[in-house]
């Protein structure tokens, strides 16, 4: 059901089920541990403990300007860059350069399509840059990503052992 935005993943322990459901959806990092975090004002404070989490695992953040204020004011190394229609460096200079990972890009109320979040957005998936919507996904991305990390190598599970177990 991954058109739907649904993968499953199958193994002994939560977390290395949660890894494996992203690998099944596409979602496979790190690459290039790089990517851009713009989010709304709202969610500031919870991208915070994220970009944390993230650098922790070696990840380089972008972040537009007040994003970038908010995570530095924090004491996360962010690096800013500027916006769609500001000098170059960009977002889009960046997401285009094929050097990010991952956009985290929390929408703002409306859908005027010629809005840098919107243009982002597409543009990241367009160029197959991995793009989340909303900071609950991310905190699933990143437990993961902490957890493989951890983990090592991933268990093998039999599924047919499974069906016939739910058979008994």
């Amino acid at each position: 059901m991954k058109s739907t935005g649904e993968c499953l993943g199958i193994a002994r322990t939560f977390n290395e089920a949660l890894y494996k459901a992203f690998l099944g959806a596409g979602v496979n990092l790190p690459k290039h541990k790089q990517m851009i975090i713009t989010v709304k004002d709202a969610d500031k404070g919870e991208a915070i403990g994220l970009a944390r989490r993230f650098e922790k695992l070696g990840y380089i953040i972008y972040a537009t300007r007040s994003t970038a204020t908010a995570l530095r004011e924090a004491g996360v190394k962010a690096r800013k860059v500027n916006k769609i229609r500001q000098e170059s460096p960009t977002v889009m200079d960046l997401i285009l350069g094929h050097r990010i990972d991952l956009v985290i890009d929390t929408p703002t109320q409306g859908r005027d399509k010629s809005r840098d979040g919107f243009l982002i957005r597409r543009t990241a998936i367009e160029t197959g840059v991995n793009c989340i919507t909303a900071l609950d996904t991310a905190a699933a991305l990143v437990s993961s990503l902490e957890n493989a990390a951890k983990q090592g190598e991933m268990t093998l599970i039999d599924i047919a052992t499974i069906a016939r177990r739910g058979k008994a």
